[in-house]
């Protein structure tokens, strides 16, 4: 535990003026984000009496080893900073609202030629026009299928679609009225993203002028007498007036906001949001989260205005934005969002009718979704603990293994040999540290030298870091400004790289686990054991999960473990060496993969991808390709007579590949039609 008062600065030091400013602990990692009208005023508060700090804020201090400060020219700039320092470095203690489900979105792919309507989760692609997100998925599909009778844009996939164009058949829902058919010319794509435009119209909430041009239309052709036309028109109309049901209008107005609750205890919080568009609720989506800096209601709801629209412009921020509480500084955050999207943005709490009333339901989904988050929390965290706390004492650990890290050997008879590092840290699975290697000592298959080489470079890595950090000298880092940033080269694996310079990211192996589990026997746990050792490792524990029993190996015992079935602890430890063994076998697979894929012309250097499908298309195959001479190779477009040499060599120094036989008839199969060998 660090004492603040070892790196407070100097008084005078701090200027008195806008800013964002970052705590780093001992290994320079960044651990906390934020920002200040008076980075005077705002860090002064951090170096008081402790007795005096929140215990959170204490907490927080007590970890940090420095800090550090940026003066900006705005309050508006501090803020757009502090979000983009809080999403680059990821500190432990600031508020992080974490999803509490993938919600999926109802997407039109504008960006190609004939758009798409689907389904979409995960992260926003450019150039998608995006209405959402909903509760359920089916909620989607009904309503696009309602509005389809209208506005018959493609929802097929790319390969559908490819099929249908080239058959000049269209799918099922072509005969049936409910897509335009651009695959086969029924429509031009001027036609059919015109039926895009105005489905995505109807969805922004702009429904009453079709319903009133698809009344009008109703009439004229009944008065036309042209009664089968006028039915249809009819139960167009009756469609969308059931799409529009299923979203029922909340705001009389039409208006077009974000309605943002928090509900909130001393440990944890829930916001749940409503995007409401057109005066109906379009959408809705909840995060919670760790209360890990001292908060306030307005403090909760300026995080989530960052995580909500850092990403967004345009019309994606509404108009109105209701709150229950304004942020610390209101003026800077309105800005800030109308900088996002390019015009005004109201920034208020609501007071009376509709919307006050609608924020009061909001509210109440919040409290649901805070208890309903608890309840697991806690049966889980109950779980957990007992977990940590059986594997600490059947392996005679001092304290519960908070981090643990688990290694896996993957390889097939002994080609693409390849290891995985997991981590996970209070039981949970942390993602962003695992780390995939490449066996590069030797070749062949070997589990117990491999395991050995692994482990080694793994914490080779780790007192390297150590020791550049600093963080062996016994004198303490000056505080104030940041060290001159020093770089380590890489040693050629793309996924076990040096150290680089100290940027208060996350380090590839700046932290050391409480156990290293490895996925095996004695031989796997003892040669784990020597590679600590050669390195002057004895704080860190070992121990091996054999599959075949599920017993727990020691380095120098002669007999294992047994744990009972029923053990929480052996249920962790399961989990560890399993997701070890997922994450090895992926990688292997995916290098194997690449391999097979790899073909003569990898070699010919400076042919890129392009002109390597361009030879493929134009010969049919690499055997034809191999066949033909130099001129006949200059002619394909792109490939000039020195490239068409390189190509014509590398593909004369490759070994004939093995006949391919049909095992059940004794066929041998010529290779006539394949675009790659291994």
């Amino acid at each position: 535990m660090a004492d603040p008062s070892s790196y407070r600065p100097k008084p005078g030091q701090i200027p008195d003026s806008p800013g964002v400013y970052k705590f780093r602990d001992e290994h320079r990692r960044v651990i906390y984000v934020g920002k200040a009208k008076s980075l005077r005023q705002r860090l002064a508060n951090y170096f008081q009496d402790l007795a005096n700090l929140h215990p959170r804020t204490r907490t927080m201090v007590t970890t940090a080893a420095s800090v550090e400060w940026t003066v900006v020219a705005t309050e508006v700039e501090a803020l757009q900073l502090e979000y983009s320092w809080i999403k680059e470095f990821d500190p432990r203690f600031n508020v992080k609202y974490r999803d509490d489900k993938s919600y999926p979105y109802l997407a039109v792919t504008l960006n190609e030629e004939f758009p798409r309507v689907q389904v979409m989760r995960g992260a926003k692609k450019k150039g998608v026009r995006y209405f959402g997100p909903y509760g359920h998925a089916w909620a989607i599909r009904e309503t696009v299928d309602l509005m389809l009778r209208v506005f018959p844009v493609r929802t097929c996939s790319a390969g559908v679609f490819k099929n249908a164009a080239r058959t000049g058949r269209p799918c099922l829902l072509g005969y049936i009225g409910k897509c335009s058919a651009p695959c086969v010319g029924r429509v031009t794509p001027e036609e059919h993203r015109e039926l895009a435009d105005d489905f995505c119209d109807f969805m922004a909430g702009r429904t009453g002028t079709y319903i009133r041009r698809l009344e009008k239309d109703m009439m004229a052709a009944a008065d036309e007498m042209e009664y089968e036309r006028a039915a249809r028109l009819r139960d167009d109309v009756e469609a969308l007036k059931r799409a529009m049901e299923k979203s029922a209008v909340v705001l009389a107005d039409a208006t077009d906001a974000d309605l943002i609750a928090v509900a909130e205890d001393e440990l944890e919080a829930a916001v749940q949001i409503f995007h409401v568009r057109g005066g109906r609720v379009r959408g809705q989506r909840g995060w919670v989260t760790d209360k890990v800096e001292a908060v306030d209601t307005s403090g909760l709801v300026e995080h989530a205005l960052q995580q909500l629209y850092g990403e967004e412009t345009g019309d994606s921020v509404p108009k109105e934005v209701l709150v229950p509480a304004l942020p610390e500084d209101p003026e800077a955050v309105s800005q800030w969002l109308a900088g996002r999207r390019g015009s005004q943005v109201s920034l208020r709490i609501p007071q009376r009718g509709d919307k006050k009333d609608l924020m009061v339901t909001v509210q109440r989904n919040a409290q649901q979704a805070l208890g309903l988050h608890k309840t697991k929390r806690a049966s889980d965290l109950t779980t957990r603990s007992r977990a940590l706390e059986e594997i600490a004492e059947a392996l005679g650990l001092d304290t519960a293994p908070l981090r643990i890290e688990c290694f896996d050997i993957s390889h097939l008879q002994g080609d693409d040999v390849v290891a995985s590092m997991v981590v996970f840290e209070d039981g949970l699975a942390r993602k962003s540290e695992y780390r995939r290697f490449q066996i590069k000592g030797f070749e062949g298959q070997d589990d117990v030298r491999s395991m050995h080489e692994v482990i080694g470079r793994r914490f080779r890595r780790y007192l390297q870091e150590k020791e550049r950090t600093g963080e062996w000298e016994e004198s303490p880092a000056p505080s104030g400004a940041v060290p001159a940033p020093e770089t380590a080269a890489g040693d050629g694996d793309p996924f076990d790289n040096e150290p680089r310079e100290d940027d208060g990211r996350p380090k590839r192996f700046a932290y050391p686990p409480q156990l290293v589990v490895v996925d095996g026997g004695q031989p796997q746990v003892a040669a784990a054991k020597r590679a600590l050792d050669e390195l002057g490792i004895d704080d860190i524990a070992v121990c091996g999960l054999a599959k075949r029993l599920e017993e727990v190996w020691l380095p120098d015992d002669d007999d294992p473990v047994v744990l009972p079935r029923s053990s929480e602890g052996l249920y962790l430890l399961q989990r560890v060496r399993d997701e070890a063994h997922r994450f090895a076998i992926t990688y292997q697979r995916a290098k194997r993969a690449k391999r097979i894929r790899s073909s003569p012309l990898d070699a010919v250097s400076g042919l890129g991808e392009t002109r390597k499908q361009a030879l493929i298309k134009h010969f049919g195959s690499v055997k034809k390709l191999k066949q033909a001479t130099i001129d006949e190779i200059c002619e394909v477009p792109g490939i000039g007579r020195r490239t068409a040499e390189s190509v014509a060599v590398a593909l004369a120094s490759t070994t004939p590949a093995a006949p391919a036989v049909n095992t059940a008839t004794g066929e041998i199969i010529e290779e006539d039609d394949g675009g790659s060998t291994s």
